[in-house]
C-alpha cells in the first residue's frame, strides 16, 4: 500500500515508421491583393445614464463602506492596544513576584 508504483512503458503494437521528409514549398508573390474582409459592427450597448439620485446613492454607499471599514480597523487597533497593556501589566506582576523572591 505504501510502496510507490513505477509506471511501465507500453509496448508498441505495430511497426513504427519514421516520418517522411517534408520539403518546403516555394512562395511566389503575386500582384493581386485580396480585398479586406468586412468588419462586423460592434454590438451597440445601451449607455449607462446616472441620474442625480443614483449618484447620491452611490456616493452614500461608498461613504457607508468607508465608515464600516474604518470602524472595524479602529476596533482591531483598540483590541491590540488593550492586549498589549494587559501583557505589560502581567509582565510587571511577574517581575515583582520574581524580585520579591530573590530579596528573601
Amino acid at each position: 500500500m505504501l510502496r510507490p508504483k513505477v509506471p511501465t512503458m507500453p509496448t508498441p503494437t505495430g511497426a513504427a515508421t519514421p516520418p517522411g521528409i517534408v520539403e518546403p514549398a516555394a512562395v511566389i508573390p503575386s500582384g493581386q491583393t485580396l480585398p479586406p474582409a468586412p468588419v462586423a459592427p460592434a454590438p451597440s450597448r445601451p449607455t449607462v445614464q446616472l441620474t442625480p439620485g443614483a449618484v447620491v446613492a452611490t456616493a452614500g454607499m461608498g461613504l457607508a463602506v468607508v465608515l464600516v471599514v474604518g470602524a472595524v480597523l479602529v476596533s482591531m487597533l483598540l483590541a491590540v492596544a488593550i492586549t498589549a497593556a494587559s501583557v505589560a501589566v502581567c509582565a510587571l506582576v511577574v517581575r515583582s513576584i520574581l524580585s520579591s523572591d530573590t530579596r528573601r
